[in-house]
């Protein structure tokens, strides 16, 4: 196969244009760039629309088209630089339970990405973002999802009454704290959370039928760690009969 060795190419120029958010939300692409998240892609039923290779190497599905190493590494967003990359379509769904995660103003890309993770791992249904939220495809946020952005389902929202279920409002200033979990045949839940700083406007509060809080001695947690903590608190008895099903060493 012809190894591609322009900088010019117009493969590699179109694969520089995903590096940003207009040339993502135009085509509707992004990047994936390293063999771990394009393994991740494969495990979650994802086929890449293209892929691109180191030369000289099998990585990546068949038809990955081999690069010099000088010119994958020119479109590469890693300082390091890297040895595959695919090309995938995004998915976009709308918001559902039975547990749900919607994000308002998170900006940190990185934050949007570990929430992606922590979804994946808890089993929520989807993560809905909101305004002002950083994109979830940009190579920050794959990157920190590990792989979790192929299989968790991405949704968008204007308003809270898009929302499923029971809406929780979580802030360090709510009167209760959050108390879970969810069980089965229980109603439809949505956590909603807030950026660091900021939190949730009074807007969003207002309209969930809840206001909780987590229990901690800081001030506050980030997006991605008040998540984290409440998506283990609402599946708490679930995690609980999949450690009793393990059978002791």
């Amino acid at each position: 196969m012809t190894e591609i060795r322009s900088l010019q190419n117009p493969r590699l120029k179109a694969l520089r244009k995903l590096h940003t958010k207009r040339g993502r939300a135009s085509s509707r692409r992004f990047l994936a760039e390293g063999e771990d998240l394009v393994a991740a892609a494969a495990r979650a039923g994802r086929d890449p629309v293209e892929g691109y290779r180191l030369g000289g190497t099998e990585l990546g599905p068949s038809g990955f088209l081999d690069v010099e190493a000088a010119a994958l590494g020119d479109v590469s967003s890693l300082g390091s630089g890297t040895r595959v990359i695919g090309v995938y379509e995004q998915r976009w769904g709308s918001p559902h339970g039975p547990l749900c995660v919607y994000l308002h103003g998170v900006g940190d890309p990185g934050n949007v990405g570990t929430v992606l993770r922590s979804a994946q791992a808890f089993g929520a249904s989807c993560v809905v973002l909101g305004p002002g939220c950083a994109d979830p495809h940009s190579p920050k946020a794959v990157r920190a999802s590990m792989g979790a952005v192929f299989a968790v389902e991405l949704a968008r929202a204007g308003s809270v009454a898009e929302l499923p279920g029971r809406r929780i409002a979580l802030s360090a200033d709510a009167p209760e704290p959050l108390r879970g979990p969810v069980g089965p045949g229980e109603e439809d839940v949505t956590l909603l959370i807030g950026a660091e700083r900021g939190g949730l406007p009074a807007e969003v509060v207002a309209a969930c039928e809840q206001h909780a809080r987590i229990p901690i001695d800081a001030e506050s947690l980030n997006a991605a760690m008040a998540a984290t903590v409440a998506l283990y608190e609402m599946t708490r008895t679930r995690q609980a009969l999949r450690s009793a099903r393990v059978p002791a060493s």
